[in-house]
């Protein structure tokens, strides 16, 4: 290396060691203090004894539906559950008509046969659910999951003690991702550190942080009042990534966001392997970027920058400390995630090549919508034009 292409790179190598620790030190401060519902001062009954309608959509889910709804109906408190069977062509509406009319008391089921003009089909069903259960339930909180969710029996009483004690109107409670395989551990690993770039999940409560807003599509609670009053997911009808934008439009209106951690207490299985989740992602990552292709270059570089870049940098004497520095604090990242997500913080181990997967997945999933000209969405296909068309 040329004098001043040494002074160049080492200056980067420093300026990505000093991001990555000043990464490390807001989340060292800031992610202890997120609750943890697993501790024994929130084992609570919630206070005025509210009520709580669950929304399950479900599209071709036989393989998993049917754990979900036993976990839910197995609640040490009391739930309705209404499981929106959305035009599946396997047996899943079969499964739930069948618990349905073993737990008539407190399970209800609704089909969407087709699909109305203008709508995604999991936010279709979602609001479908929610206008039915505001109708007839009339609950104190909705809680939107997933078909794939376990939950243990106390998770619902001790997320909703904790919704009532704060105020919330719309609450999170982390699901545990359940790791079967090291490549589910590299992926999942990689996506949770970055995700700290994305969100701080600390400042979810902060009115004042608004670009800090947390939305988990395993576990969406919220007020029916703060629900009707951001517009349901009827103002998100043709959007993909609608438990994101949905928490953004409750901050944005000023409502009041809470976070909290169960380790265990509330689960699911992301997919089979890192290929998997490579698959899984290469459906939606797009989606993240507005479908702009500047702005998926840009976040592209700025990834590769603070990943991939420092690897290169290990290589060469002038910026090896820098680089080491920012591998530190990455691991650290991953010792201070593994408190609330369980993935083993030795993936750190597998930082570099997780952000290379992760990498690939964003060029396949931005190729494959252009090259189509939109998204294949649960079995329905969306032109570019329409998506774009109704994003923020």
């Amino acid at each position: 290396m040329t004098h001043s292409l040494k002074i160049i790179a080492e200056t980067l190598a420093w300026l990505i060691a000093l991001a990555w620790l000043w990464k490390f030190i807001g989340a060292a401060r800031g992610l202890p203090r997120i609750p943890n519902l697993c501790d024994a001062q929130y084992n609570r009954t919630p206070e005025g004894k509210p009520s709580i309608t669950v929304i399950v959509p479900a599209r071709n889910e036989a393989e998993n539906i049917a754990a979900t709804l036993e976990s839910l109906l197995a609640q040490d408190y009391p739930v309705q559950i209404i499981a929106v069977d959305d035009r599946s062509s396997d047996r899943t509406g079969a499964i739930i008509d069948a618990l349905a009319a073993q737990y008539r008391d407190h399970l209800t089921t609704l089909h969407v046969v087709t699909l109305p003009e203008g709508w995604l089909g999991k936010p279709h069903a979602m609001a479908l659910a929610a206008r039915h259960a505001i109708a007839l339930h009339q609950p104190t909180y909705l809680l939107f999951t997933d078909a794939d969710v376990l939950f243990q029996p106390e998770a619902l009483r001790r997320s909703l003690a904790q919704a009532v004690a704060t105020q919330a109107d719309h609450f999170v409670t982390f699901p545990t991702p359940l790791v079967k395989s090291p490549g589910e551990g590299m992926m999942l690993g990689f996506l949770q550190v970055m995700g700290l770039w994305v969100t701080r999940p600390w400042l979810a409560s902060n009115p004042r942080a608004k670009r800090d807003a947390l939305g988990i599509g395993a576990f969406c609670m919220v007020r029916p009042e703060a629900y009707q009053q951001i517009g349901g997911f009827e103002s998100l009808r043709l959007e993909i990534l609608e438990d994101v934008n949905f928490a953004r439009n409750i901050k944005k209106s000023g409502l009041r966001q809470r976070v909290a951690i169960a380790p265990g207490m509330v689960s699911l299985h992301w997919a089979s392997g890192a290929m998997g989740i490579v698959r899984t992602m290469t459906k939606n990552l797009f989606a993240v970027f507005n479908f702009r292709l500047w702005l998926m270059l840009l976040a592209a570089a700025g990834i590769k920058l603070l990943t991939v870049v420092p690897v290169i940098f290990l290589f060469f004497p002038e910026t090896c400390l820098p680089a080491i520095i920012s591998f530190a604090a990455i691991a650290g990242l991953y010792i201070l995630s593994q408190r609330y997500s369980r993935i083993s913080a030795w993936n750190a181990i597998l930082f570099p090549a997780g952000a290379v997967m992760f990498l690939i997945s964003l060029l396949l999933s931005t190729v494959a919508t252009l090259r189509q000209g939109g998204v294949i969405w649960r079995g329905t296909f969306y032109p570019l034009t329409e998506l774009r068309k109704a994003k923020p």
